[in-house]
Order: structure tokens, then C-alpha cells, then sequence
């Protein structure tokens, strides 16, 4: 792997962890009734959301060309490691020690499947 490939997955990683911190934002705007759900298609954290994920689908697209799927698909499960992080700095909610040891027993994992 390239290291303009590694920062292609790096950044889909990225894009699919700050989309779910959008997604969580949008959610606590969400009202659970039909005009409530329908107003939610407008709000901005979500649309946000939506777009980063289109961008991030791109990219992993792009990754997907470039990249064997076996090689590439582990990376996402990095996001089981920053998703954490972008919630304990960016909405304040308390993470406890055993998400950052699994976190860290996935990226292990990740490195262990893509060796080569």
C-alpha cells in the first residue's frame, strides 16, 4: 500500500467518524412524529452528515479501485477507534477505559489482517 493510499483510507475513516458525531447532533433534534421526522430532512447537521458520507463513499470508492478489498475493508473498523475519540472531545460523553483497550485490540486487529 501506497502512502497516497493509506491517506485515501485514512481520510474515509475520518469523514465516516465526524459523520456519525453529525448524525448523533442531528438526532437530538429529531422529533419522532411525522412532521417532526419530515422537518428533520432539512436540518442542517443532517444534511451535513449525509454529505460527508457521499464524500466518504467516493473516496472509498476510489480506495476500492486502487486496493484489493481485503486490504482496504479492515481499515474500517479504525473508525471503532476514532468515533470514541470525536465523542469524548467534540460532545463531551464519557468513554470509558475498556472502549479504548477494545479499541485498541481492533487496531491490532487491523494491523495483524493487512500485514503482508
Amino acid at each position: 500500500m501506497t502512502l497516497p493510499q493509506a491517506l485515501l483510507l485514512l481520510s474515509t475513516v475520518l469523514l465516516l467518524a465526524f459523520g456519525q458525531i453529525l448524525f448523533k447532533l442531528a438526532s437530538q433534534d429529531l422529533v419522532l412524529t411525522p412532521v417532526g421526522i419530515a422537518s428533520s430532512l432539512i436540518n442542517l447537521k443532517l444534511a451535513s452528515a449525509l454529505i460527508i458520507y457521499a464524500i466518504a463513499t467516493l473516496l472509498w470508492l476510489v480506495s476500492l479501485k486502487q486496493l484489493p478489498l481485503s486490504l482496504a475493508y479492515p481499515f474500517v473498523a479504525m473508525t471503532f477507534f476514532v468515533v470514541p475519540i470525536f465523542a469524548q472531545l467534540i460532545l463531551n460523553e464519557p468513554v470509558g477505559w475498556n472502549t479504548y483497550v477494545g479499541a485498541g485490540i481492533i487496531a491490532i486487529g487491523v494491523i495483524v489482517s493487512v500485514a503482508r
